[in-house]
């Protein structure tokens, strides 16, 4: 199964299925190209969003804008939906990631509500339907806002750290192809690497040089996946010095060279 590509309109897909191809799929770092917002009904695991890791649980919403460097843990016991608001979207959702927990019984009905009906206008061939997707994710937004508004931020690192790191993982995710390193990133952000990998530690429990290597492991397993490239073609795309390296760094992250990797089923 190919990651889902991010598409022009809403769709909602169960959370297991996003892993359906392989768990690295949703817990290695990556960013998409259009808002998401996962509802966590059963289970529990960790999840990182720009540089920061917390726990989840049942009935936590989290929303996470594009472009934004996530990863999270999918167990066999996790479940719930996952809805892409789409990159043609107009829906004023909150700038920076969202993570609510939501106890109460009413809120949790409610976003059950809204996730249905939207999924039901787009089964929908009845006339209007399209508009009505983009009312009701409107109401989304809404709700979202004022959740946003009365529930308590969960900050539990120092500030200037998780804007430190949330700054890092943003330039990360612009720049990860360059073949730049952890200390190319500290100097272009006026810090030491020392200081940077503190940082990271803090807030998501992983040195910066993890959130790289990460980030650089996902893009090759999806161009090896998706894509009939070249190795020697994806190693230059990713900044690699050289073929044999980038085989070498991805043998010693999977197990597999990029050749087995792309021939396993």
């Amino acid at each position: 199964m190919k990651d889902l590509p991010p598409g022009p309109q809403a769709r909602l897909m169960a959370i297991p299925r996003l892993a359906a191809g392989g768990r690295w799929r949703v817990e290695a770092m990556r960013s998409l190209s259009e808002p998401m917002l996962l509802w966590f009904t059963k289970g529990q695991g960790r999840i990182t969003v720009a540089g920061v890791t917390r726990g989840y649980t049942p009935h936590n919403a989290v929303l996470i804008p594009a472009g934004i460097m996530h990863g999270f843990e999918v167990g066999p016991q996790v479940f719930g939906t996952a809805l892409f608001f789409g990159r043609d979207n107009e829906v004023a959702l909150p700038s920076s990631p969202v993570h609510l927990r939501i106890r109460e019984t009413q809120l949790q009905v409610e976003l059950n509500l809204c996730l249905d009906s939207i999924q039901r206008e787009l089964d929908s061939t009845l006339p209007g339907h399209d508009r009505a997707v983009r009312h009701h994710l409107g109401l989304l937004g809404v709700w979202l806002e004022r959740q946003t508004a009365r529930m308590p931020s969960e900050a539990v690192t120092p500030e200037s750290a998780r804007r430190l790191v949330t700054g890092f993982t943003a330039l990360l995710e612009r720049d990860f192809r360059s073949g730049r390193g952890v200390a190319d990133y500290a100097a272009a952000m006026g810090v030491t690497p020392t200081h940077l990998t503190r940082c990271c530690q803090q807030t998501c429990g992983r040195p910066a040089s993890a959130l790289l290597h990460d980030r650089l492991l996902f893009e090759a397993r999806r161009m090896l996946a998706e894509t009939d490239r070249p190795v020697s073609h994806i190693a230059r795309d990713l900044g690699f010095t050289s073929p044999s390296y980038f085989t070498r760094a991805f043998l010693h992250q999977t197990g597999k060279t990029p050749s087995a990797f792309r021939r396993a089923p």
